[in-house]
């Protein structure tokens, strides 16, 4: 048997509370007399028979009220408005259901009760509500000030952060409340930021409005501000990363709120704050998944090969749309193993999640895990992606990317998959690397099934670069920039197409609902963003000035490296459509020599170091290899 534990602080604050509400009930009406009688000491001493009379019913009555009202369960230390009306309700309630005991003892001569003049129980109710309502806020104050008094103490240790809030809206007041209830460890703010000329010049919770966004700089630097929180949920998108670059002239941390939405669903909500991210920072709208069009998944057994950055997203988007039982691929164990561990606490008891550990250069162990699960949905992640290394390392690239992905797709062709979807990237298109040029190949691999099978679809998924995905730049700036610089750019005129690690994953899934066979479907990824552009600024998030607190070192092109990428080929612009997502192209196969191919892919498994670029170039004619810029020291 459980013993239930008392909360010691809660129990005493109740006792406090509960001994002033008697105190203050039975004083009112005394002070209401007095007040009364213009404090004439004989006719005040005449009331106090009658006050002992009734102060047991009467006071046994408020407290049941307050009771009621929930004056005792209320957290003190946020009270606000619907506290108050609480208690406004229960000492109105209280005082007139005091008249009706003063009335029923006179009438049943059961107490020894006068009749107070009307007068006397209105003011005796004024003062009920008052002094029972004051001490509460004085008791929410007395908590603060002593948290603040704390903070002070703290403060010695450390500079409490100063705060700006962009936004004085309803978001604005959830996070100055909630840096308040928490005595401003987080930091305290001191101004705010609004757009809206009504608000400005006006405090809200003490806090002085003092301009419009676009004086974010000037109003920073004036009140010394370390911190900056956008909290303008509401706001459009383009209306926020308008307010975001220009608060990033500042040297401040930059910090956002959530949405509403999210604060309701949160019980830690200050938590939910987070430092803005360079994926925030997108020149576009974030694609968003269509919901709709993914129930394909549900039911199914689905199968992932590898579980890299876009691999164990591409697991846990799959994971929503309820599927009958996921299964992870990996020859690399550890990915697997973290993937599997996050998927099963969140998803345990609704479906089986299994892990098989094997490469899908061994057809074999392909044919094991195939054979056990008969997956009808498979996304095929699995893939050598770095270009220098690959570059380094070519027979490998061959191996895994190409080879891998003819073993994996002929293996869903034998057990009669109903999707196969493999990730490509742009540097697919007029491939100027190894690792570029194999994408194309397994581009061309899947075009080649897909003419050869009538029972599974295959398609390939061709994007940009994944921010924040293993190996990214945006790891690398990090890492570099918390080690104080300097941040390395290969060129400052390089340019990449760049996309969310989430976008990446769910435009495979949304890939596989649309598919008809044999299709490269393409993002729609607005205009390429310089990636000395993408340094400056996350040298900027970090609270830092780029070129002064930390350096831009420019190292050269790596090998295999372009300037630029492009999404299509020349002879693909001709057939592309938008599919039902209008941020979405597909391409049409190209024709194609189905048996050279085949003749192809046979004498590039036998090359080596010194013949494999020339073989693939058999194979992908525009594989043009781009100079060596490389700095030698």
């Amino acid at each position: 048997m459980k013993v239930k534990r008392v909360d010691v602080s809660i129990f005493i604050r109740q006792v406090f509370l509960i001994a002033g509400d008697i105190a203050i009930i039975n004083f009112s009406t005394f002070l209401a007399a007095a007040i009364y009688f213009n404090f004439k000491l004989d006719k005040v001493f005449m009331v106090l028979p009658m006050l002992a009379g009734r102060a047991l019913p009467v006071t046994a009555l408020f407290l049941v009220l307050f009771y009621a009202f929930g004056l005792y369960s209320s957290i003190w230390k946020y009270a606000g408005l619907y506290e108050l009306v609480q208690c406004t309700l229960a000492g109105a309630f209280g005082s007139l259901l005091g008249v009706a005991v003063d009335k029923v003892g006179q009438y049943f001569k059961i107490l020894n009760l006068g009749n107070f003049p009307p007068t006397v129980y209105i003011i005796s109710m004024f003062l009920i509500i008052g002094l029972c309502g004051a001490m509460r806020l004085f008791y929410r104050m007395g908590r603060r000030v002593i948290h603040e008094s704390a903070g002070t103490i703290a403060g010695k240790r450390r500079k409490k952060k100063r705060i700006m809030l962009v936004g004085a809206g309803d978001m604005g007041m959830i996070i100055a409340r909630e840096l308040a209830a928490n005595g401003y460890r987080d930091g305290k703010p001191v101004v705010m930021v609004d757009d809206n000329r009504h608000k400005q010049g006006k405090r809200f919770n003490g806090i002085p409005v003092r301009g419009g966004c676009a004086r974010i700089p000037e109003i920073a630097e004036k009140y010394s501000v370390d911190e900056i929180i956008i909290c303008i949920p509401s706001a459009p998108q383009a209306r926020q990363l308008e307010i975001m670059n220009i608060a990033m002239t500042t040297n401040c941390v930059l910090k956002t709120s959530p949405s509403l939405r999210e604060m309701a669903d949160s019980a830690g909500e200050i938590k939910k704050i987070r430092s803005v991210e360079i994926t925030d920072l997108l020149a576009r709208p974030e694609v968003n998944l269509n919901i709709d069009q993914c129930r394909y998944l549900t039911g199914k057994t689905v199968l992932v090969t590898g579980c890299g950055s876009i691999g164990s997203e591409l697991c846990r988007q799959a994971a929503r749309h309820k599927p009958k039982s996921l299964i992870l691929v990996d020859n690399y164990e550890n990915n697997a193993f973290n993937t599997y561990n996050e998927l099963y606490e969140k998803y345990k008891g609704r479906f089986p999640i299994h892990i098989r550990i094997g490469s899908v250069q061994d057809v074999g162990r392909l044919r094991e895990i195939f054979s056990e699960f008969r997956p009808d949905i498979v996304f095929h992640a699995a893939a050598h992606k770095h270009v220098p290394l690959m570059e380094d390392s070519p027979c490998e690239a061959v191996k895994n990317n190409i080879f891998g992905t003819y073993n994996t797709a002929k293996t869903a062709m034998e057990f009669n998959v109903q999707k196969f979807i493999i990730l490509s990237t742009d540097k697919a298109v007029n491939p100027a690397n190894v690792m570029g040029a194999t994408k194309r190949i397994t581009e061309l691999i899947i075009q080649y099934f897909d003419k050869k099978s009538d029972t599974t679809d295959f398609a390939a998924v061709r994007f940009g670069n994944v921010l924040g995905s293993n190996g990214s730049v945006i790891p690398i700036f990090k890492h570099q920039i918390e080690n104080g610089g300097p941040v390395t750019v290969t060129d400052p005129e390089i340019t990449r197409y760049f996309m969310t690690i989430s976008e990446a994953a769910q435009l495979v899934i949304q890939a596989g609902s649309l598919s008809k066979g044999g299709e490269v479907f393409v993002l729609d990824m607005g205009e390429q963003i310089k990636i000395l552009t993408l340094a400056e600024n996350l040298i900027k998030l970090s609270g830092y000035e780029p070129y002064k607190d930390i350096d831009i070192n420019f190292t050269g092109l790596r090998p295999g490296e372009k300037l630029y990428e492009e999404l299509s080929m020349e002879e693909e612009i001709k057939g592309r459509k938008l599919t039902a997502n209008d941020k979405i192209f597909v391409t049409p196969p190209v024709d194609f020599d189905e048996a050279a191919l085949a003749a192809a892919l046979e004498k590039l498994r036998g090359a080596d170091e010194g013949n494999v670029r020339e073989y693939l170039k058999e194979i992908v004619p525009n594989f043009v290899e781009a100079p060596d810029y490389s700095v030698v020291e």
